[in-house]
């Protein structure tokens, strides 16, 4: 059998294709696309119509794809500019009427744990619990959890696209506006910090976006070469540290001649960073991993349980 999911996120739409055999799966295409859903309308609770026209070309793209690799069945979620945008309900009716696709949008705390079905197929989280963090455009997922559990998740609506149009506004970003950042997430962020001191995690694990950037751009400057089915990349928490430091001193420009920038994440990734750093010194964490796996997995692991289940019964 073949299943496509559809990852509709406030900068990027993802589209995965997988051979489904027996409880295991094979992708055999993936595509993301720089949609920006939630570019201009984001912290106004609208999906402006420039982001629709946009949406709708994407989605109309990866349904030639599907029709041509014959996928037997598509799922498709929504998640944060969708979710809180006034016309996210009409924008879904339109995908429906234009493509035949329906979407699920989805709850931030149903994100936050197809988030961590992902992480956890793709590394071994270890029997300590671990902070599991994912950048979304929209909002920023959190989950503290073991191999065999989640022990807690949280969504924020504080994502990169809105922190950028909140503070980022000179290139490079300064250091007034990097304090009122921290400000704000310290604010913000009240329950994961009592949450943290609960389950006291050491090891910060990064999924999707800026993270998969983070260690292109470590793996390039160090030569380290990257093997085609790794489900976990490298980085560590001193070059994490090297890389935010450079990033904080260039301009867009400049950003993008970095070896593993992409366009796709040069306009997020210092805010972004700002974030992983606060993180890191407020927690005092102790090391970082980077998963190859994030939302679009689960979702599938999710979609392949519900199957077997159907079918056992």
């Amino acid at each position: 059998m073949r299943i496509a999911v559809i990852d509709m996120g406030t900068n990027t739409f993802h589209l995965i294709l997988v051979e489904v055999a027996n409880d295991d799966f094979r992708i055999v295409f993936r595509e993301k696309v720089a949609v920006k859903i939630g570019e201009k309308g984001i912290n106004h609770g609208m999906i402006t119509d420039e982001a629709i026209g946009r949406a709708l070309k994407t989605l109309k793209h990866f349904k030639e794809i599907i029709e041509k690799e014959k996928a037997d069945q598509v799922f498709a979620t929504a998640t944060s500019a969708i979710r809180n945008a006034h016309n996210g309900n009409d924008l879904v009716q339109k995908i429906k009427d234009q493509t035949g696709i329906e979407t699920r949008i989805i709850s931030g705390l149903q994100e936050a744990e197809y988030i961590y079905y992902g992480v956890k197929r793709a590394l071994p989280i270890g029997k300590m619990p671990a902070l599991i963090m994912d950048i979304g455009g929209g909002s920023i997922e959190f989950i503290i959890g073991t191999d065999s559990e989640i022990l807690w998740k949280q969504s924020f609506e504080i994502g990169g696209q809105r922190m950028v149009e909140k503070f980022q506004k000179s290139d490079p970003i300064t250091n007034e506006q990097i304090t009122s950042l921290k400000g704000y997430l310290k604010e913000n962020l009240e329950e994961l910090f009592e949450a943290c001191t609960t389950f006291h995690p050491k090891t910060l694990i990064g999924s999707s976006g800026t993270f998969d950037t983070l260690s292109d751009i470590y793996r390039l400057t160090n030569g380290i070469e990257k093997a085609e089915e790794e489900t976990e990349y490298p980085l560590t928490l001193e070059a994490f540290e090297l890389i935010y430091s450079d990033l904080l001193l260039k301009t867009r420009a400049q950003r993008l001649e970095i070896p593993g920038m992409i366009p796709l994440r040069v306009d997020m990734i210092v805010v972004a960073c700002v974030l992983i750093d606060f993180i890191i010194s407020q927690l005092s964490l102790e090391n970082i991993r980077v998963s190859a796996y994030a939302l679009k997995e689960g979702v599938l692991l999710s979609t392949l349980h519900s199957l077997k289940k159907e079918s056992a019964s």
